[in-house]
Formats: structure tokens, sequence, C-alpha cells
């Protein structure tokens, strides 16, 4: 049976009005009445699946140099929205910026927030920021950010395995001399993708070569400009790359295109996330495809198994990408 609204105000001894306001959040409840109240809710089954009809997608910024610029998001986001119209949920965009000085307050709100379910866009946390997702009340779970222990669900795309593949590739093509691109914000999805490169060159048999790995910024404008200053200071080039993202990439080939080089004539690269504009850029560039959109719908499936059977147990997915060949690697 439905719990109402009326119920929890006989129960508490509240007027519905204050218990209405207090269970979503507003001004004027104290701190000790809305405890009450949850707390009655809260065993009276209040906030089962049927009270909950909102998801929240929480994009995490520490400084947004990866998830601001990148369409890559967009299409996730096109993902969850789809699937949220197709199950009668309502989808709300929220930001939750480290460097807003608000941020404590909305990550309470957000933390607390019984009337819905919650869809964390971690790309950019760190372990310092693991507090957040430990202080979750809400049904939640996190994408592209994960932590050794078992606490929380996760949707994970299979970067160590498909960073591995890509760097297996370039060697399959008789390449020996493979660099990296890394870019300059560690995140977590990265330094998996810096493991699977170091991996294929280690089953391979090859080194690693420090000199051939490239610090840059995560956007095309910032990789273009840092591709520029390597190649002004004439450094020695190996004859391919392997590019955490699509963005890093594609700044990179517009600064070789700069000063001469042709690709895949003189060096090859190969990216990672198959954005929109990485089919048509010169030459069309070799990446790997993750399905952001099926990505999206699958994480709200999730969110709807946790808030229909709520049984504790918790799961990290992995998604796999597919690997696009184009026309930016040469055979050696």
């Amino acid at each position: 049976m439905k719990v109402s609204v009326r119920k929890i105000s006989e129960i508490t001894g509240f007027s519905p009005a204050t218990v209405s306001n207090a269970l979503n959040y507003k001004k004027g409840v104290n701190a000790e009445t809305s405890a009450k109240i949850f707390k009655v809710a809260q065993d009276l089954g209040y906030f089962e699946e049927n009270h909950i009809r909102k998801i929240k997608f929480v994009m995490f910024k520490r400084d947004g140099s990866v998830v601001e610029d990148s369409p890559f998001f967009i299409q996730l986001i096109s993902g969850v929205e789809q699937e949220c119209r197709a199950c009668g949920m309502e989808m709300q965009m929220c930001n939750l910026d480290k460097r807003d000085p608000g941020y404590q307050e909305q990550a309470k709100w957000i933390m607390n927030d019984k009337a819905s379910a919650v869809i964390l866009l971690g790309t950019e946390m760190v372990d310092a920021d693991i507090d957040l997702i430990r202080g979750m009340s809400c049904p939640f779970v996190v994408i592209d950010y994960w932590k050794e222990d078992m606490s929380f669900d996760a949707m994970l795309i299979n970067n160590a395995d498909s960073a591995r593949m890509a760097t297996e590739y370039l060697i399959a093509n008789g390449h020996k001399e493979i660099g990296y691109l890394r870019g300059d914000f560690r995140i977590k999805p990265f330094r998996s993708r810096f493991a699977g490169y170091q991996t294929a060159l280690q089953k391979a048999g090859l080194p690693l070569n420090k000199d051939y790995i490239f610090t840059m910024a995560t956007t095309i404008d910032g990789a273009y400009e840092n591709m520029k200053r390597y190649l002004s200071e004439k450094v020695k080039l190996p004859t391919a790359f392997f590019a955490d993202n699509d963005m890093i990439a594609l700044g990179a080939m517009k600064a070789m295109a700069e000063f001469g080089l042709r690709i895949p004539e003189d060096i090859s690269i190969v990216g990672f996330d198959d954005l929109t504009f990485s089919s048509i850029s010169y030459p069309p560039l070799t990446t790997l495809r993750v399905p952001k959109q099926e990505m999206g719908r699958a994480v709200v499936r999730r969110l709807r198994d946790i808030l229909k059977d709520n049984d504790g147990i918790k799961i990290k997915m992995q998604m796999c990408t597919q690997f696009i060949e184009r026309e930016s690697v040469k055979k050696i």
C-alpha cells in the first residue's frame, strides 16, 4: 500500500504541510523535526521505487578540463535522457563543481535527496572525493570512476583492455617505437589506458621509452599548442602514438600537419572515444568507439533494478569498445 504524507503526519504528530516540506527539503523545518519525519518515512517504506520518479544526472567537475569541452558526454547524456523518457522517469541535470563556493551545500543536497535517484558522472573525480560517494543516502550509480572497494555501483569503460588492443594493433602493423600522448589531468580512465599501453609493450618485448611520452592538455586547442611546442624543440619522434583520447589525438595531428609531418606516412596515431568528427578529420582517425548512448541507457536500467530490488548487491559493469580502423596508421 502506498504510504501517504497524511499517514506519516498521523504517526509523527506533525502537520501534513510540515511533513511535506521536510520530505521535499523546503526551508522552515528544523533539523530535529526533519530527522524524526525522515526516520518514520523510511521505516514505512516511503522511499521505495514508486516514490522516486526523478533521476538527477550529476556532472562532477574538479576543474572542468575533461568534461566541459568533450562531445563524448553530450551523447552519453542523450542516452540517459532517452531511457528515462522510455521508463517514465524525469531527468534533471545538475553540475557539482569543486570550484564553486557553495559546493559543500550543493553536494549535501544531492546526497540526501531521497526523492531522486542519482547518476554521478565521476570522470574528473579523484580518490580524495570518495566521501561524496560514501555520503550518498539515495540510490545512485557512478559513471567513469571506481574505487577498489565494493561499496557502490559503477559503469566503466573497458579502458585497459581497449588501450592494450590499440597498442597491439600498432605492433601488428610493424611499429616498434610507440609513443603515448598522455592527458595532463590523470583521471582514472587515462591511468587505466596507460596500463593497457604498457601491457602491450611488455607482452611484445618492447621497451617503454619515456622520451616518447608527451604530456598534453585534454582539449583540442591545448593539445595542439603542446604538440607545437614539442615539435619546435625538435624532439625525437616514435613511428606511432597511442593517445588517451580523440581530443588529444586530433589536436596533435593538427600541429603535426603544420610542421609538415604526414599522417600516416611519417607518423601513425590511434585515438580513443570515436568522437563524431574523428571520422572526418584528415586523415580519418583510427580509434576505439565507446557506445556512449547505450552506456547512458544501461546506467538508467541499472538504477531501475536497484529501485525495484533494493537487495544491497553492488555491481561494477564494464562497457566494451569497438576498434574502428580508418586511415591514420601505416603498415611498416
